[in-house]
């Protein structure tokens, strides 16, 4: 699916959150690519903007275009190989912040939808109870208005969209969300408000759990 008017922010250029001989940690805004897409004009990209100063920068985890936050870069093949095996063993820790249409149904709870990809319509993903693959997403509801709740989120698994469809899965899309979101709910932002706020590791050097953090930018 093309990227139309693909317009990435260019202030700041690369937000650094954090650096050392093996990571570079990085506050993506919205509307920044993690990784080039296929076509020339959406080769801008997290990863593009840290390779030009940082040649063998390494890939290991994304987010999507319209989510902002934490993500993580490694500068070297062991860092690279280390954290991606926690990422493969659920063992990392994430947090979203996020702004949900309406109220959840509880003050905390447990969502466990299987997901695939909608392929009529990707990069959509939808609920699949025969071939999906299992999804699990922890939410604890921070703050309660007339029209949309904040909440944090803790997916225990890393599928495609998976916040985007579990939320909406609850009756609650989150604001600005253009593939799940209704109308009302999509309307009632400019951007999408979902936010990569933490991410905990283990340090690929010295094996001790390392934090970073992104302040809400919405």
């Amino acid at each position: 699916m093309a990227l139309l008017h693909y317009r990435p922010p260019l202030e700041p250029y690369l937000k650094v959150i954090y650096e050392d001989s093996e990571l570079l940690v990085v506050d993506k805004p919205g509307g920044l690519l993690s990784v080039p897409g296929k076509h020339i004009e959406h080769r801008d990209s997290v990863y593009t903007r840290a390779q030009r100063v940082l040649p063998d920068i390494r890939v290991v985890h994304r987010l999507d275009m319209a989510t902002s936050g934490v993500i993580l870069l490694a500068k070297t093949r062991h860092a690279q190989s280390h954290i991606s095996r926690q990422f493969q063993q659920r063992v990392t820790k994430k947090t979203y912040i996020a702004d949900v249409w309406s109220r959840l149904p509880a003050q905390q709870g447990v969502v466990e939808l299987p997901l695939s990809c909608d392929w009529p319509n990707r990069p959509r993903q939808h609920m699949d109870f025969f071939t999906g693959k299992d999804s699990t997403t922890g939410y604890r509801v921070l703050a309660t208005n007339e029209n949309y709740s904040r909440v944090e989120l803790y997916p225990h698994t890393g599928r495609s969209h998976q916040l985007r469809v579990h939320m909406q899965a609850l009756g609650c899309p989150i604001l600005g969300d253009k593939f799940y979101a209704h109308t009302d709910a999509f309307n009632m932002t400019e951007r999408l408000h979902l936010h990569a706020h933490s991410l905990t590791i283990a340090h690929p050097l010295t094996e001790q759990a390392v934090t970073f953090t992104s302040p809400l930018p919405f």
